[in-house]
């Protein structure tokens, strides 16, 4: 693991904690771990990396003063809807870049964000690429594969109209 990609796993997991997905303990060590045999250096990072198995109740708080003494904690917006937004645009992003696979990637969009956003029109075609990849039969003659690739397109649509929408601001 590169530094970079130990930071890059740092972010993704503030991301995750402050969208009120559960990290365990031991990932947080984990990260810790990888981030410090990395080259990656904040005075608390060697505390988190060494923590024993009776110490993981302070991996939280020792993660997240890592993070902070690097610059990456992460602050969803205040507003419920808008954190729900930004949810569901990191989530696709993810989708978008390969690493998070597309039929868990809509599912937590549709389970964890259209239902509370009151299922809105931009969000429908995650949501049905979600269904169908939970439902996906080989009766049907279409193979989870393509079912992937129809989420990754929509993944990418959504993403594409955020950012149109954004350059006409």
């Amino acid at each position: 693991m590169t530094r970079d990609d130990a930071l890059k796993l740092l972010s993704h997991i503030a991301r995750e904690r402050a969208f009120g997905r559960h990290v365990g303990s031991d990932r947080l060590i984990q990260a810790g771990l990888d981030a410090l045999i990395a080259g990656v250096e904040s005075p608390s990072l060697p505390m988190l990396a060494g923590l024993l198995r009776s110490e993981e109740p302070e991996a939280p708080g020792l993660f997240d003063q890592v993070l902070e003494e690097l610059g990456l904690l992460f602050h969803p917006p205040a507003d419920p809807r808008a954190a729900k937004w930004a949810m569901a645009y990191w989530v696709a992003g993810q989708i978008a870049d390969g690493s998070l696979d597309p039929a868990t990637g809509t599912h937590l969009i549709w389970a964890d964000t259209a239902y509370d956003l009151g299922y809105p029109e931009e969000l429908e075609p995650l949501v049905h690429c979600a269904h169908n990849l939970d439902a996906c039969e080989e009766s049907w003659g279409v193979s989870f594969e393509e079912l992937n690739r129809e989420a990754l397109e929509a993944a990418k649509q959504f993403l594409s109209k955020r950012s149109a929408a954004t350059a006409g601001d």
